[in-house]
């Protein structure tokens, strides 16, 4: 039987310029003292902010030690031949009660020239959404590296830009390069690449509570960004009960839902990684070996990679997303 089983981490609460009360309220995650939160992290390597086990006989082992100790055990082999000790997703959710900064992300070539780091392509899944909210996601047409500057410096961005209205369900792919930005009202599950380089492009001329504007990246972001235009920047997908529907298969993560009112079993026998739930609603058990692990709205649980086969037993309901790296 093996040393391992379904692993949850502690949340880590980040205090934001943008944040509001949802994570609180609708999650069920107290985040005092902070007076915000605007993102919490979930499961994470990045250094700094290493995740640390909460349940279970490696309680207090943070997140790299685990992949030192266990390797392809815990994260699959190709994971571990390609990744080594650095885990390769960041699991977050955002709650917007502002306009985030509209930004872009390197890839991975100009982030290791830059910051010698991974580049940074995310996906997003909406959980709430006020009435009318919108988000940004690429560009409304095909822009020029000199059209974009001349917006950018005559504050007009706006009419350059691809704006979504949002309602829960959706889900947003967005490669690294492409410009975006999560409107006011929105709460989000993201998965991205393991970096936490962001160029902030424009921040609205926000203050802090001293009074400062928040530092841009404007000549940064320039080189970064995908001018092209594309028909489609929503992910479509079919909806379906009691089975896993794929959401986002890219190079870094293959994402997939779970919409549950039934057991479902699954078998990762095919795939050489560890398996990520997030519950984005209602709650379940699972079932792995002869452990019980429960998962509720607001949570994400690792299953090791050795593991293969969980049943995920709903109570009465549950939404999960299912995330994993796929072979290279």
């Amino acid at each position: 039987m093996s040393e391992l089983y379904p692993l949850k981490f502690k949340t880590q609460f980040k205090d934001k310029i943008w944040g509001g009360n949802k994570i609180k309220t609708i999650l069920g995650k107290d985040f005092s003292p902070l007076p915000n939160c605007g993102e919490t992290w979930e499961i994470s390597g990045v250094n700094g902010n290493i995740s640390e086990v909460e349940n279970g006989a490696l309680k207090g082992t943070d997140l790299v030690l685990l992949i030192e100790k266990y390797k392809e055990k815990l994260v699959g082999k190709s994971v571990y031949e390609k990744f080594g000790n650095e885990f390769p997703l960041l699991i977050k959710f955002i709650d917007a009660n502002d306009d985030l900064s509209i930004q872009v992300h390197p890839d991975d070539k100009l982030a290791k020239e830059r910051h010698n780091s991974f580049g940074k392509t995310e996906m997003w899944y909406v959980f709430q959404a006020d009435k009318n909210a919108k988000l940004n996601t690429g560009f409304a047409k095909k822009t020029s590296k000199e059209e974009y500057i001349k917006h950018l410096n005559s504050n007009t961005l706006d009419q350059i830009l691809n704006f979504e209205n949002v309602v829960v369900g959706d889900v947003y792919f967005l490669p690294a390069g492409r410009v975006h930005y999560i409107g006011k009202g929105i709460c989000l599950a993201e998965i991205q690449q393991t970096s936490d380089v962001t160029y902030r492009i424009y921040d609205f001329d926000r203050k802090d509570d001293n009074g400062n504007l928040r530092e841009l990246h404007t000549d940064l972001a320039v080189d970064a960004i995908d001018y092209g235009f594309y028909p489609e920047y929503k992910s479509k997908y079919k909806e379906a009960k009691n089975e896993s529907v794929n959401l986002v298969t890219c190079n870094y993560f293959e994402t997939n839902l779970i919409d549950a009112n039934q057991i479902v079993s699954r078998n990762y026998k095919q795939i050489d990684s560890f398996v990520i739930y997030i519950c984005v609603d209602g709650e379940a058990t699972l079932e792995v070996e002869n452990s019980n692990t429960n998962i509720k709205k607001g949570e994400s649980v690792l299953l090791p990679a050795e593991l293969k086969n969980i049943k995920i037993i709903p109570k009465p309901n549950a939404k999960l997303l299912e995330a994993w790296v796929p072979k290279s």
